[in-house]
């Protein structure tokens, strides 16, 4: 189609014409709605971002086995499913003493989930707590 056509063609629809392949003999051209197409573009771009969520484990250094373990799983979901993961460990009362304690939980917990997280950010006390951030592989 001769370009006078083409235009009179997208001035009739209320549309733009689009050089789509300018190195091409003829150049190929398309009537569109080039507003659109921008924003459609510019969606698609931001469409890519993911928002990262961190979800939090809370543990106790007298937290049974069993417990332990079904909150080890929950950690392992959420690091599958790419969040990161917050574990909690609380120290009540006289527990504070024994940090000891509660480091070797979370030192389990770090190499029970070594092949699904990488540790951020090691465990450090922030008052009556030890907080250790892991993140997905």
């Amino acid at each position: 189609m001769d370009i006078f056509s083409a235009r009179k063609h997208a001035f009739n629809k209320d549309l733009d014409i689009v050089e789509v392949a300018p190195e091409a003999k003829p150049p190929v051209c398309k009537i569109m709605d080039y507003g659109k197409y921008c924003y459609q573009q510019a969606k698609k771009h931001t469409a890519k971002h993911k928002t990262l969520t961190v979800k939090e484990v809370k543990v106790r250094p007298q937290t049974n086995e069993h417990d332990l373990l079904f909150k080890m799983k929950n950690a392992r979901k959420f690091l599958a499913h790419g969040d990161k993961v917050k574990i909690t460990m609380f120290f009540r009362g006289r527990e504070i003493v024994h940090k000891s304690l509660g480091q070797k939980v979370l030192d389990r917990i770090t190499a029970d989930l070594s092949e699904v997280a990488n540790v951020e950010q090691g465990s450090k006390m922030e008052g009556n707590r030890m907080i250790m951030i892991l993140a997905p592989k």
